[in-house]
């Protein structure tokens, strides 16, 4: 049996055509231009490269972005200031601050102070619970592009065991909640649980959100399973071990190629959902 390849990069581009004539609707009849504004601190080199493809992503359906460079020295107190002032910036629609910051800044309560209208990573408390209690919000960028990537293909959700092996605030744990309010039946796993081989094997969809390079073996998951691979290392791999699976699963996320497009994808999609909220 080959696995039918969930390829997320295709599913972006023909999000993005879709997306580009919703923005250009929007500018013939306002005027205005839905702006994610993004905020890195320091200079770590794959937070850069993450940063500028971004912005990339918003120029390319006709969006603009407001790049926000702190040094590496920035206080909690000083990246606060810099949010407050996004918040109360009219012509900003979404707020984006790259993870992670420096080891001396208060992530959460940065993350918390970004307004919940212009949360369109979904990384504040707020938007996970109001998402968690199925109310309008943003959803966490990467779990929410699963999500898409996932009806994109008709892939059934109901009544299925989910395996997510990750509790990450921004990936593993909305993860397991979307997939809950999609009636999925949940199991949540992590680095410290007992006897995780034979956990994952009773998974009818298996989600590797770990942040650890093949950490989930092929032999542990069922022929059938759907295979969803939110991680990316380098080399080009992924937290499951992939290869033998595209003869067993009966669909997989490639790595590169998966998730990652549909997370830069999402993100573009909630800014402009963000900017029709507020310019009409």
């Amino acid at each position: 049996m080959a696995a039918l390849v969930l390829d997320g990069k295709q599913c972006a581009i023909e999000t993005d055509e879709r997306l580009a004539k919703q923005v250009a609707e929007l500018k013939e009849r306002t005027g205005g231009t839905p702006i994610l504004a993004t905020i890195l601190v320091g200079a770590d080199p794959a937070s850069a490269t993450y940063v500028k493809m971004k912005g990339n992503a918003c120029r390319r359906v006709g969006m603009d972005s407001l790049a926000i460079e702190l040094p590496e020295t920035t206080t909690t107190d000083e990246l606060l200031a810099k949010i407050d002032e996004l918040n109360a910036n009219p012509d900003v629609h979404g707020i984006l601050l790259q993870h992670p910051v420096p080891a001396q800044i208060n992530e959460r309560a940065c993350f918390d102070a970004i307004a919940a209208h212009k949360d369109v990573d979904g990384v504040t408390c707020l938007g996970f619970g109001r998402m968690a209690m199925k109310e309008p919000a943003y959803g966490a960028a990467t779990p929410a592009g699963v999500m898409r990537l996932l009806e994109a293909y008709d892939i059934p959700l109901e009544g299925k065991h989910a395996v997510v092996v990750g509790r990450s605030p921004i990936l593993g744990k909305p993860m397991a909640m979307m997939l809950l309010n999609a009636n999925a039946t949940v199991t949540m796993c992590h680095s410290r649980t007992q006897n995780l081989p034979e956990l994952v094997k009773q998974a009818d969809i298996i989600v590797g959100a770990v942040g650890k390079p093949e950490l989930i073996k092929a032999n542990w998951i069922k022929d059938g399973a759907v295979v969803v691979d939110a991680g990316y290392h380098p080399g080009g791999i992924g937290d499951i071990e992939l290869a033998p699976l595209y003869e067993r699963a009966s669909a997989v996320t490639p790595v590169p190629g998966g998730v990652g497009p549909m997370t830069i994808n999402t993100l573009i999609l909630q800014t402009l959902e963000a900017g029709l909220k507020h310019l009409g």
